[in-house]
């Protein structure tokens, strides 16, 4: 789907003066995500995340209230573009959003520790929002990623809906304390520029426990692993409740990497 992607969104993008002669496809895996070369715009388009999220135009439009509520702030997020309507919109068959291109260094990862140590600034920030978020989060996704994979014919998928039992069973008692999260907190979705760090990507903002966030850093299974997540964190939950997201966030991860093979 990638160069028809490509086309849909340059020639949307054309039709508001924004031109293109020289998209750079930045990444090519849940989404499409391509700069429009050599206008400061990205576009986001949804492609296996549009087979497993029904409300996939409402993922990508939290993404842009998240960011420019906390660009209103003073974090230092990527905003919504401001060269052309931001979006969503939904064109031949593609949902698709646009943001400001932040020049970046691609190659620089933070580590999880200086993730983890940024965290309570930037949840402290999302407190503030107040604007609609689904409160199951990686659930739905589960949920959706199952029905889909279902559908198409993906045998052996008995161990996962077990799995999945098991953990729902376990929910309620650590749903607790919840507020607006990141959602997808891992290191891949913070950017350093020559301004220091550059929070991205809050298309998967939920309202729920920061110990979702915390275990989307911890980096390995166990109590352990847990312990130091929450120690550099600063506190704010109990290690049990990050060894339980943890678990959670596998499923979604193993069930995601079975979409990408069959979708």
């Amino acid at each position: 789907m990638t160069p028809a992607a490509v086309r849909t969104v340059v020639s949307f993008a054309a039709g508001h003066g924004v031109v293109c002669d020289d998209p750079d496809v930045l990444q090519d895996g849940s989404n499409v995500i391509v700069h429009l070369r050599p206008a400061p715009v990205v576009a986001r388009v949804a492609a296996r995340t549009a087979l497993v999220r029904p409300s996939v135009a409402d993922h990508l439009g939290r993404d842009l209230a998240v960011s420019a509520f906390l660009a209103s702030r003073g974090v230092p997020v990527v905003t919504p573009s401001a060269e052309l309507p931001a979006g969503p919109h939904a064109v031949d068959g593609f949902v698709f959003s646009f943001s400001t291109y932040v020049p970046h260094f691609p190659d620089v990862e933070l580590s999880r520790p200086d993730v983890l140590k940024l965290l309570p600034d930037l949840h402290a920030e999302l407190r503030l929002y107040d604007g609609p978020l689904p409160s199951r989060g990686p659930l739905d996704d589960v949920d959706n990623t199952l029905s889909y994979l279902e559908g198409v014919g993906v045998p052996d998928l008995e161990p996962f809906r077990a799995r999945r039992a098991e953990l729902v069973e376990r929910w309620d008692a650590h749903y607790n304390e919840v507020q607006p999260l990141h959602g997808d907190s891992h290191y891949g979705n913070v950017l350093m520029t020559s301004s220091g760090p550059v929070w991205n990507d809050f298309e998967d903002t939920w309202r729920g426990p920061i110990g979702w966030d915390l275990a989307c850093l911890a980096g390995a299974r166990g109590e352990e692993a847990a312990r130091r997540a929450v120690e550099l964190y600063g506190g704010g939950t109990a290690s049990s409740d990050v060894e339980y997201w943890l678990e959670v966030r596998i499923l979604f991860g193993t069930l995601w990497g079975v979409l990408m093979e069959n979708g």
